[in-house]
């Protein structure tokens, strides 16, 4: 069969060859690969920065991103052939830490877990794959290919978890939220909000493509303006920060109305340096008892939560998240940025 496959360390060694037919192991479901999405981290990958190949040679299958649909599945696993799936991204050292012993795998302390299609686990960009029934989850049959939405969307399931938990050490009661960057996790983050019943606000740089419409048509509201301005013009209780970018984090950090809680989700490129007064950070997180958090990952309960939340979406809406498709035979297409790219998707 053809899968995906990088060699990780190696630039832009990214291709499509044959790999041997999975074979399940006991307790495994066997499923046709649909598609797998592309993100920032499958580009690093590519590009050699990152990711690590299974032990004992130097090649990854990469995608994590995933929907598949089961062909076999073992007796009591809870699925049947048919079954629309993903399959979770993390797996805990098998020594486990504490969170990881708990089900908290997404918070690992010794950084001694794996993960498909990014390090050590070959991932789910192939025609067929095998994955414990333990770390699958079933998806609405009306999603269809909408489904590989799902990990970014746990992504988001997460950082809403989190920014509530972290506003329930006190009195909590949100109106307005602001999430930075209209990429798939800032949109999946904005979707998120609308379903909260807030306010919600978009920041991006695209003034015309898919990224305003999108926004708007969730009845959220898009803003292509500069960051501070715009921050001080919301005031929100909540950021959602998905850019990683160093403006809009620093603004989030200082520009949120009193008990403000950000949430910062985007990765920030090392080396690019900027002066920032952080006396004035400090101040202002201190005297309006302001909290910040970081996330990535997610372990099985937001998987459950995304696949509730892609449920009750509109699917047409979804699909449109979903603005450039390529057949696996072009897989390579895919890890080159397009203007007005939201997510780009390889069909297996």
């Amino acid at each position: 069969m053809r899968a995906v496959t990088v060699r990780p360390g190696t630039r832009n060694s990214v291709a499509v060859r044959e790999v041997p037919d999975p074979a399940p192991a006991a307790g495994e479901l066997l499923v046709d690969g649909l598609a797998v999405g592309v993100c920032g981290t499958d580009k690093e990958i590519v590009r050699g920065e990152y990711g690590s190949a299974p032990p004992g040679r130097d090649w990854l299958v990469l995608g994590h991103e995933s929907l598949g649909r089961v062909r076999q599945a073992p007796p009591g696993s809870g699925f049947a052939a048919g079954d629309l799936v993903a399959g979770v991204v993390r797996r805990p050292d098998p020594e486990p830490c504490g969170a990881c012993a708990r089900g908290e795998f997404d918070m690992c302390r010794n950084g001694r877990y794996t993960e498909r299609g990014i390090k050590e686990i070959d991932g789910y960009g192939a025609e067929a794959w095998c994955v414990e029934a333990d770390y699958a989850v079933k998806l609405a049959p009306h999603l269809d290919r909408a489904g590989v939405l799902m990990e970014p969307t746990t992504v988001v399931a997460k950082a809403w978890e989190q920014v509530e938990r972290v506003g329930g050490r006190s009195w909590f009661e949100p109106r307005r939220v602001l999430v930075t960057g209209a990429g798939p996790i800032g949109l999946l983050a904005a979707l998120l909000g609308t379903r909260r019943g807030l306010d919600v606000h978009v920041l991006d740089r695209m003034t015309e493509g898919p990224k305003p419409r999108l926004v708007r048509d969730l009845g959220a509201t898009y803003h292509a303006r500069d960051v501070e301005e715009v921050v001080a013009a919301v005031c929100p209780d909540v950021v959602i920060e998905a850019t990683g970018a160093n403006e809009p984090v620093l603004a989030s950090l200082t520009g949120t109305a009193p008990y403000g809680v950000v949430c910062l989700t985007g990765v920030s490129p090392a080396g690019r340096r900027i002066t920032v007064d952080a006396g004035a950070i400090n101040r202002e997180i201190v005297l309006q008892n302001d909290a910040v958090v970081g996330s990535v990952n997610a372990n099985l309960r937001h998987y459950r939560q995304a696949a509730d939340a892609l449920a009750e979406a509109d699917p047409a809406w979804l699909e449109r998240l979903i603005t450039r498709r390529v057949p696996l035979d072009r897989a390579t297409e895919a890890f080159t940025p397009q203007p007005d790219d939201v997510k780009a998707v390889v069909d297996l």
